[in-house]
């Protein structure tokens, strides 16, 4: 299972990466794309279906990422956190420069 990510959607997903094993993070990939994505219900079959993997052959990898997988959900909570914190920063920044006329560095 294997799908680019677009490079902004990849710079707010690779914090993650530390908590899975390389195999593991192909399929979280995927999973967090599709969730952001999907509308309604966030189902791993309604995920895959917005990433059109639909038809994939292997849809229970994507199964045991949430059931199975030995992931810190307390982790990935600290590492959304930071995300949020730091995208926020930059938009205050962005816009206070904005405001004053000042040019992006």
């Amino acid at each position: 299972m294997s799908t680019t990510l677009p490079a902004g959607l990849a710079q707010l997903i690779v914090p993650f990466a530390s908590l899975f094993s390389r195999q593991v993070f192909q399929s979280v990939q995927v999973l967090l794309a599709g969730a952001i994505l999907a509308t309604g219900k966030r189902t791993v079959t309604s995920v895959l279906r917005i990433m059109g993997l639909s038809q994939e052959r292997h849809f229970q990898t994507c199964h045991r990422v949430l059931n199975r997988a030995a992931w810190s959900s307390l982790a990935a909570s600290r590492i959304l956190l930071q995300q949020v914190v730091r995208i926020q920063l930059q938009f205050r920044i962005f816009h206070a420069r904005r405001l004053t006329g000042q040019a992006a560095a």
